[in-house]
């Protein structure tokens, strides 16, 4: 199967969620690239589960850098990155595979694979595989920076509940409630919380938005068609566990727009055009122009709930009740900031090699 992102930046996943650890190989890093255990660190603490809005499965998500790194510097070979599995608890999985979740791959993949797979904890499709790809995200997250170019991200809506523009928002985390969801708006993240614990409540469980900006970018990179700056940060994204929709700039506001609402004049010099109007694309015809790009993911609510679900079960070929047990989190965008980051760096360092743009 496919597990491979990017062309001259390449990174395959590897493990499952309950094998001995989930990891990653990356090809085409540039030689000499320091590694910054604290940008790592940090990193690895914002996708943390635990907490009240997030699974209890406790991972110290420690990264093993096995080869590619020699004292704290890349040596433009081939890296692997481990992040052992401590905490999986294989036993909530027992009705596997007879009895597939409403809402998982667990069917679609036990037919796919004849009945081989190993579907604890969604296996090779599990949530737990965004763990190598944040601290492979880390580590070029300075060399992003050399070049200017910035990636954030927070909890943008929960439900029907909405928080404003990051450019609007204190910086994080102004308070305890914006930091446990990864929210920059104080006033919505406690409103979040209320909803998020009412949804608890019920046993069920509520859908997420994470709204993601990249700055800095220069002007052209991208290539053109399939390669470009949106649709690979939008396969990126579709990639990521639950991600139902992905929009950028306007997104579906245009289809009420006129072109004289929606199209941005050029201005300032031949040497440094810039886009000027209300939120300028960050890309046309899939390259950079300059201004920042703005994407927001829209994630389905988790479908592992605690409460009695009718569905299949292949042993008896009838519709029995399922309960779910296990550690589940009952909203997806707080954990979903890090792992948006983490694609949007990845997508955009191989397109920044891609175009000549930085080398070894």
């Amino acid at each position: 199967m496919q597990m491979t992102l990017g062309e001259v930046l390449r990174v395959t996943l590897l493990g499952s969620s309950h094998g001995p650890y989930v990891g990653a190989t990356l090809e085409g890093v540039p030689k000499g690239l320091a590694l910054d255990e604290s940008v790592v660190l940090a990193a690895m603490q914002l996708r943390k589960t635990g907490g009240a809005f997030s699974s209890k499965r406790q991972e110290t998500d420690r990264v093993d850098w096995m080869s590619g790194v020699v004292d704290g510097t890349t040596t433009g070979d081939p890296i692997e990155l481990r992040i052992a599995n401590n905490d999986a608890r294989s036993s909530d999985y027992a009705f596997l595979p007879d009895h597939p979740r409403p809402g998982h791959q667990d069917l679609v993949m036990h037919k796919r694979t004849n009945g081989k797979a190993d579907l604890r904890g969604g296996g090779t499709s599990s949530a737990r595989m965004t763990a190598p790809l944040v601290a492979a995200a880390a580590l070029l997250r300075p060399w992003l920076q050399r070049f200017g170019v910035h990636v954030e991200a927070h909890l943008g809506a929960v439900g029907a509940v909405e928080a404003d523009k990051m450019e609007a928002c204190p910086p994080r985390w102004a308070s305890p409630e914006c930091e446990a969801l990864r929210c920059r708006d104080p006033a919505a993240a406690q409103t979040m919380v209320e909803l998020i614990n009412a949804t608890k409540k019920s046993l069920d469980s509520i859908g997420s938005r994470v709204d993601l900006t990249i700055t800095g970018l220069p002007l052209g990179v991208g290539e053109p068609w399939f390669d470009g700056l949106e649709p690979a940060l939008a396969r990126a994204m579709m990639a990521i566990p639950a991600a139902r929709g992905v929009e950028f700039g306007h997104g579906f506001g245009v289809q009420t727009m006129k072109g004289s609402d929606h199209n941005s004049p050029w201005a300032g010099t031949a040497d440094q055009p810039v886009l000027e109007g209300d939120q300028p694309d960050g890309a046309l015809a899939g390259l950079a122009t300059g201004s920042p790009v703005h994407v927001r993911i829209a994630l389905k609510p988790p479908s592992s709930i605690p409460q009695e679900q009718l569905t299949l079960n292949l042993a008896s070929n009838r519709q029995e009740p399922l309960i779910v047990k296990g550690r589940h989190d009952p909203v997806l965008g707080p954990r979903g900031v890090a792992v948006a980051e983490a694609m949007a760096i990845i997508v955009v360092t191989d397109l920044l090699l891609r175009g000549g743009f930085g080398g070894a």
